[in-house]
């Protein structure tokens, strides 16, 4: 896997699949790192925890072993609106 534009895609994939009515943003902050910006009216009456706990569960995958392609989340923003 390729640690690019792919990945982003990837990424915004596998988040928008688990959290369907979502709008998501991803980028490449630096090797390995990324930021992520997730909507949704899903995290309506949601703590900040447990949407981000949501998030992470949808590329938990991605940041699991020696050799994942996520090394960091760098920053995470979600919201409703």
């Amino acid at each position: 896997m390729t640690f690019t534009s792919d990945l982003s895609d990837k990424i915004k994939q596998r988040i928008s699949s688990a959290i369907p009515d979502s709008e998501t943003v991803v980028r490449l902050a630096s090797d390995r790192h990324y930021e992520i910006s997730v909507i949704s009216e899903s995290f309506n009456n949601q703590s900040q925890v447990k949407q981000h706990q949501r998030v992470y569960a949808a590329i938990s995958d991605l940041m699991s072993g020696e050799n994942a392609p996520i090394h960091a989340i760098d920053r995470m923003l979600t919201s409703t609106s």
